[in-house]
């Protein structure tokens, strides 16, 4: 699978990875058998970027994958996982992390940017995965979703700079501990407000640039372009509709699908019939195209999850399906287009 650089660093990874927070039972409960067979079989396949973090039910997620990637070649696999929360027991069911991830393990996280913030999470992470490095760790959920207001968010910023969090991240970086330090980013005008403060080598975008929202194309991508830092896209099929098209229950951004966002992937879909191009494959060769994107991470929860999207990945899409998408004003005009067949 091609491989491209993170920003200047020395990392590469394949154009498509496999994001953790399915495994988290993001979208209901994922049985261990179906958890650990997904992570087997794309190792098995070749996919060998894995994207996690301690939120992704308090934990879970994180020890799903250590189960299966300790027991492998250290060298044979690239692994992020996310930095600004440290964990504690829990014993209170009525905790909101615990209402968040109904499957989740009992504790309870703390949002913490400090330096000493930054190598507990870290630490407490390669406990859970079970081995001794990470190649990158992101900065994680600093925006006003999760901080709730702009002072608390100017709070983080303020803990990553005065309280020495970015500094430990960039000791971890020159002492090539890891690799590339990342921001996760689900929310449009984080990515000038990390860039204004620190050297990040990588966004992982969640849901701002994919085939039903391209408004990352304004000013995300371009500035990412003119300071030399990768993105990674997360949530490329939009937190689900985009897999399973607009069916009942269809999610958009977490949250249920609206009948706005149900008709325009209807619309989208109608084009991928005409051109017999599976919906899900477009969802994840689109972002590829932008010159600023190196890796789309889907979150597969059972081994056919990771067939399908490896199908999905390697499916010829002619250029006039995007074109006839633009035509229909269903894909910004401006967007960048895979080359097809």
């Amino acid at each position: 699978m091609k491989r491209k650089q993170i920003g200047q660093t020395r990392l590469h990874v394949p154009a498509l990875g496999f994001g953790g927070a399915t495994l988290g039972d993001a979208n209901g409960p994922t049985s261990e058998h179906d958890a650990l067979s997904s992570i087997d079989a794309a190792y098995s396949a070749g996919i060998d970027y894995f994207d996690t973090s301690p939120w992704y039910a308090n934990g879970k997620s994180e020890l799903r994958f250590g189960t299966v990637l300790r027991t492998k070649p250290r060298s044979s696999f690239v692994l992020s996982t996310k930095v600004g929360r440290v964990y504690s027991r829990c014993t209170d069911p009525e905790h909101p992390s615990q209402q968040r991830w109904r499957g989740g393990l009992p504790f309870s996280p703390v949002f913490d940017y400090t330096r000493d913030g930054v190598l507990r999470s870290y630490e407490q992470s390669l406990l859970r995965l079970g081995v001794t490095s990470a190649d990158a760790l992101i900065i994680h959920d600093l925006d006003e979703g999760h901080q709730k207001t702009r002072e608390g968010v100017e709070a983080r910023f303020r803990e990553l700079a005065e309280g020495r969090g970015f500094e430990a991240l960039a000791a971890l970086k020159a002492s090539r501990e890891i690799t590339a330090i990342g921001a996760g980013v689900n929310r449009l005008g984080m990515i000038r407000k990390f860039l204004d403060r620190f050297e990040i080598d990588f966004f992982l975008i969640a849901m701002p640039y994919t085939l039903l929202n391209q408004d990352a194309l304004d000013e995300e991508l371009p500035l990412c372009i003119s300071r030399g830092v990768s993105v990674v896209i997360g949530a490329p099929f939009a937190s689900g509709i985009l897999a399973s098209g607009p069916v009942p229950g269809a999610t958009y951004g977490y949250l249920s699908a609206t009948d706005q966002i149900n008709e325009k992937v209807r619309q989208i879909a109608a084009v991928c019939g005409r051109h017999h191009v599976p919906l899900g494959a477009a969802a994840l060769q689109f972002p590829l195209a932008h010159p600023a994107v190196v890796s789309v991470v889907p979150g597969p929860s059972a081994s056919d999850h990771v067939r399908k999207n490896l199908q999905w990945f390697a499916h010829a899409i002619p250029t006039a399906f995007w074109h006839d998408l633009k035509s229909d004003r269903l894909l910004r005009a401006e967007a960048p287009i895979p080359v097809g067949s």
